[in-house]
């Protein structure tokens, strides 16, 4: 059976005392811990039978992973039909996506001037992944 174990601070901050009064309660013996290093640990069967009562729950954290890309593509030598091609794609593409996925944006912007085009992609690994190779076919000779 897994016991979990507290800090010092975690049961001063679950019982509203201080971090000192806590120690005291463990020094005088009021408390039962068990002395990790220079740390206290205290049990939670321990904590719960000094209280008398269960131990409060702490704050769970629920995490879930999460990964982004971000992407800055520069296309030299682009005119401005192709970029207008890029973009209709990639816009289409991010818009055909399906409601549950994560978010993912595209912005592109284009330089008449020097025939210079930027995409920049932000969202998951596969969608991005996706556009990249999207922008591949039709940039590429």
């Amino acid at each position: 059976m897994e016991s979990r174990l507290y800090s010092v601070d975690q049961v001063a901050d679950l019982l509203g005392l201080h971090v000192r009064t806590v120690r005291g309660y463990v020094r005088d013996g009021k408390l039962k811990a068990t002395r990790i290093g220079k740390q206290y640990r205290i049990a939670q069967e321990d904590l719960e039978a000094f209280t008398g009562r269960p131990a409060p729950a702490g704050e769970t954290v629920r995490r879930r992973r999460h990964v982004e890309v971000s992407s800055i593509v520069e296309i030299d030598a682009i005119s401005a039909e192709a970029a207008g091609r890029v973009t209709a794609l990639l816009m289409g593409a991010s818009a055909s996506r399906r409601s549950g996925e994560a978010p993912l944006r595209v912005e592109t912007a284009y330089d008449e001037d020097r025939g210079r085009m930027k995409v920049i992609v932000l969202g998951g690994l596969g969608d991005s992944a996706r556009l990249l190779e999207y922008i591949g076919t039709v940039v590429e000779p």
